[in-house]
């Protein structure tokens, strides 16, 4: 069991440096390039894995299983991953942070449509507690004034329901191809999607990769889309989802502290009472909450 907490916590570490990676990233190459250059890395990384599982199950894919991969992968690197990117490039990279960390929220919601899953009251307090931290992180004044990054945030906050969607339609058939294997098929067939648009657009490919930019590519690719990910999959095939959804707990408190350091952004008023909101309900979702919801009499805003 100690296996999974280090595994836990390394994969809060890699997820909460990502968007400080990206932001940096985002300096020198255009946000489909790379996101095709660093799911592309992190799917080869995967992939002696899934292939390695795939004999280990003697599990042989259908076209069905084939059609389900590339939708993933269109869900998440060409529609959530690419929105995500742009969304960063406008605004701070901790807020960025703080407002994907509610993707798992999101994906309840949609799991309860697609997988059957059942939506609690627990959970409906956690989804509640989010919505109201992820508010006070977007900072309403901004929001009615019409601040030019209004389209930045409302793009990654589509960059985090997205993924919701794509973590809750991954569940379907999860336990038939395996984590690993779902997400190194997935990975490399969407950066192949974005491989063509960059031709058919004429956009760079491969322009700025050099050794000043190798380090930053190696990490984003190999630590935190391949290392990553490996990680927070295995956690979720030793001890279950829940467990593995602890990443996104430590998340939003590591990426405010990487930003502060590395990128020199202040951590606002909004951003910490926020944070506070959205730990609260991640809490609430990740623990027996029932109690919690008791002590706050929040249930009756729910139920009668």
């Amino acid at each position: 069991m100690k296996k999974v907490y280090v595994y836990v916590f390394l994969t809060g570490i890699l997820f909460g440096s990502m968007e400080v990676a990206l932001k940096i990233g985002g300096a020198t190459f255009n946000p489909i390039q790379l996101t095709f250059i660093r799911f592309l890395i992190g799917g080869l990384f995967l992939f002696p894995f899934a292939i390695s599982d795939l004999k280990k199950k003697q599990i042989k894919l259908t076209k069905g299983d084939w059609g389900y991969l590339f939708t993933l992968g269109f869900i998440c690197i060409c529609f959530s991953m690419v929105l995500f990117q742009i969304g960063l490039m406008g605004i701070n990279a901790s807020l960025a942070a703080l407002i994907f960390s509610i993707n798992p929220v999101f994906t309840m919601i949609f799991a309860h449509y697609i997988v059957h899953e059942k939506f609690t009251k627990k959970k409906a307090v956690a989804l509640s507690i989010s919505i109201v931290g992820l508010i006070i992180v977007m900072d309403p004044q901004k929001l009615i004034s019409g601040d030019n990054n209004i389209l930045f945030l409302l793009m990654t906050l589509l960059a985090a329901v997205s993924f919701g969607l794509y973590t809750a339609l991954g569940k379907k058939r999860i336990e038939k191809i395996g984590g690993v294997t779902q997400n190194s098929f997935s990975f490399l067939m969407g950066s192949a999607v974005l491989f063509l648009v960059l031709i058919f657009t004429g956009s760079p490919i491969l322009t700025g990769v050099n050794l000043q930019s190798a380090p930053l590519l190696f990490y984003l690719g190999v630590c935190v889309t391949g290392i990553g990910y490996y990680f927070y999959l295995k956690t979720v095939e030793i001890a279950g989802p829940s467990m593995a959804s602890v990443a996104f707990f430590i998340k939003p408190m590591v990426a405010p502290v990487i930003a502060l350091v590395i990128l020199g952004e202040s951590i606002t008023v909004n951003i910490g009472v926020g944070l506070i909101f959205i730990l609260l309900g991640s809490f609430v979702n990740l623990t027996d909450g029932d109690k919690l919801v008791r002590m706050f009499r929040l249930e009756k805003l729910f139920y009668k």
